[in-house]
């Protein structure tokens, strides 16, 4: 299977460099790296690309907004902000392109994956299987049923949240929601969100 392409805009180098080994290490390619606005919408123009991540503040005329812009213009793919920036000018102006993420730096690793993964995941298998996710529906159709808190974990990972977010949820601490992760990779057979995304999604639309 092909891996997915991705298209990284970043105006720091180090910056980028380290966006690029992330994504490779989840498995992704990182197709190319643009440095500023003008180069990603060239780009754009000639190539594409399975998902972007996309820096806000770019050196130039051109901003990661303006490549978001042109990115649904010509892409059919999800697209993620990574951005230092918070304030709401901001924020209402890269909400007005409908990202299918939005990470605030310092981000860690984790923050980007699980992000990417569930943008990813939402973007080719969208939610079209109606009032059919529930405990009950799920535990018919597994071998090894899932308990109500690892029901709890796998519906907040359908809405990205990451670990730390997901235990604030469920008020329990991270180590726990690590603990019920790695029981549902075990009962679904998978070894990562995205993994155990489509195998619930899998179940759901089964007969």
């Amino acid at each position: 299977m092909a891996k997915l392409k991705a298209l990284i805009v970043e105006d720091e180098p180090l910056v980028a460099e380290d966006i690029a080994s992330c994504v490779e290490l989840m498995g992704y390619e990182a197709a190319f790296i643009a440095y500023s606005g003008e180069e990603a919408i060239q780009f754009l123009k000639e190539n594409n690309v399975d998902f972007a991540l996309l820096d806000i503040t770019l050196s130039g005329d051109v901003d990661g907004i303006e490549v978001a812009k042109q990115f649904r213009e010509t892409q059919r793919a999800p697209f993620l902000f990574l951005t230092s920036h918070s304030d709401h000018t901001t924020l209402e102006r890269a909400k007005a392109t409908r990202p299918s993420g939005y990470l605030v730096k310092p981000f860690d690793e984790n923050d980007l994956k699980t992000s990417l993964e569930v943008a990813i995941f939402n973007h080719f298998h969208p939610d079209d299987y109606g009032h059919s996710f529930s405990l009950e529906i799920l535990n018919q159709r597994l071998p090894n049923p899932l308990s109500e808190k690892e029901f709890d974990v796998v519906s907040e990972l359908r809405l990205g949240k990451t670990n730390k977010e997901i235990a604030q949820s469920l008020f329990v601490s991270v180590n726990t929601i690590k603990t019920h992760l790695n029981r549902l990779y075990a009962k679904l057979d998978a070894s990562s969100r995205t993994e155990l995304l489509f195998r619930v999604d899998s179940l759901l639309r089964s007969q």
